[in-house]
C-alpha cells in the first residue's frame, strides 16, 4: 500500500471510531466527559510510551491567558519516586507534575496549569485509562522533593496527576460517587 492508501484507510477508521464512540451525545470527547470520573484504584498495567507522548501532547494544546503557556510538565515513571510523591501508587502509573513560575504564584497561571492538567485527564479518560488529580502533596513536593525531582528552576509545583490502567475490579467506589443535580449548580438567568 502506498502513503496516501494507508492515509485514507487511517482517516476513515478514525472517523468512523469518533462516530461510533459519539453515538450518545453527539461527541466523543462529552462522552468522555460525561463518563468520566477520579480514580482512585490502580492496575500495575504500564502506561503506553506513545499512549504517554499523546496524553502529554493534549496538556500543550491547553488554552492559557495570553497564550503564554506558562506551565513545565515533569514525568516521573521510577517506581521510588512515584512512591515517595504519592504513597499508595502502584508500579506502572506515571506522575506528571505540572509547574509554574514561582514569580507569578497564585495568579491566572494556576488557572492556565489547571487546564493544561484537565486536557491531560481527559485525554488519559479517552483512551481508556483513569486519572486522578492531587492538590495535597503539592506543598511537600515544592518544600522537600524539588531535587529529587528536577522541578525546573524558578518554577513550582501547582498540579500532580497521575495516570494509570484503572482497576475496574476495586474501583466501584469511585465510579459511583454522586454528582449534584444539574439544578443544584446551574442557574439561568432569562
Amino acid at each position: 500500500m502506498n502513503r496516501r492508501m494507508i492515509t485514507a484507510v487511517f482517516l476513515i477508521l478514525l472517523t468512523s471510531s469518533a462516530l461510533t464512540r459519539g453515538q450518545n451525545s453527539g461527541s466523543c470527547v462529552t462522552d468522555v466527559i460525561l463518563s468520566g470520573y477520579s480514580a482512585r484504584m490502580f492496575t500495575s498495567e504500564p502506561v503506553s510510551d506513545q499512549d504517554l507522548d499523546l496524553i502529554l501532547k493534549c496538556g500543550i494544546k491547553a488554552p492559557s491567558s495570553r497564550n503564554l503557556q506558562p506551565w513545565k510538565f515533569t514525568v516521573v515513571k521510577d517506581t521510588a519516586l512515584t512512591k515517595s510523591t504519592i504513597g499508595n501508587i502502584n508500579p506502572g502509573n506515571v506522575l506528571i507534575i505540572v509547574s509554574g513560575p514561582e514569580s507569578q504564584e497564585g495568579t491566572i497561571v494556576d488557572f492556565d496549569c489547571a487546564l493544561a492538567t484537565e486536557n491531560m485527564s481527559i485525554a488519559a479518560l479517552s483512551l481508556g485509562m483513569g486519572a486522578r488529580i492531587y492538590g495535597g502533596p503539592v506543598k511537600n513536593v515544592n518544600s522537600t522533593m524539588r531535587q529529587s525531582l528536577e522541578i525546573p528552576e524558578g518554577y513550582r509545583v501547582v498540579t500532580i496527576l497521575r495516570i494509570g490502567h484503572i482497576d475496574k475490579s476495586v474501583d466501584a467506589v469511585s465510579a459511583a460517587s454522586a454528582r449534584k443535580k444539574f439544578e443544584e449548580v446551574v442557574n439561568f438567568k432569562k
